[in-house]
């Protein structure tokens, strides 16, 4: 993964996602849940590549960021929570896609039926 598009395109194909660009900037594009508004990925272009910015379990933070030179504390975001993917291609398609589901799964969300559940 390389480029914007695939990225966008990659990000699209989780369940219940859309694009936006709040900052009324093109260069930002914002992926959120449908049900939550939350982000999962913000994919942007900086000193001529295109960056991913991923929330991250603090326990996997600094392995993916000791395991790739270009995985590091988040652009614009909350370092303990945040990584930013430099898509240089020295990171595998593997771990990029693992990252990206992370931060899906990360800020989804509980279902209603699950915090009903918890609350009895």
């Amino acid at each position: 993964m390389q480029t914007r598009q695939e990225a966008i395109q990659y990000c699209c194909s989780f369940k219940d996602v859309y694009e936006d660009y709040p900052f009324h900037d093109n260069n930002w594009c914002v992926m959120r849940h449908k049900e939550n508004k939350k982000i999962f990925a913000m994919i942007y272009d900086k000193d001529e590549y295109i960056w991913i910015n991923v929330k991250c379990d603090p326990e996997w933070r600094d392995f993916w960021r000791n395991a790739f030179p270009s995985v590091l504390p988040a652009y614009h975001m909350n370092k303990t929570h945040w990584n930013s993917i430099i898509l240089d291609g020295t990171v595998p398609d593997k771990d990029i896609n693992r990252m990206i589901g992370e931060s899906y799964d990360l800020t989804k969300g509980k279902r209603i039926g699950q915090r009903k559940k918890r609350s009895n």
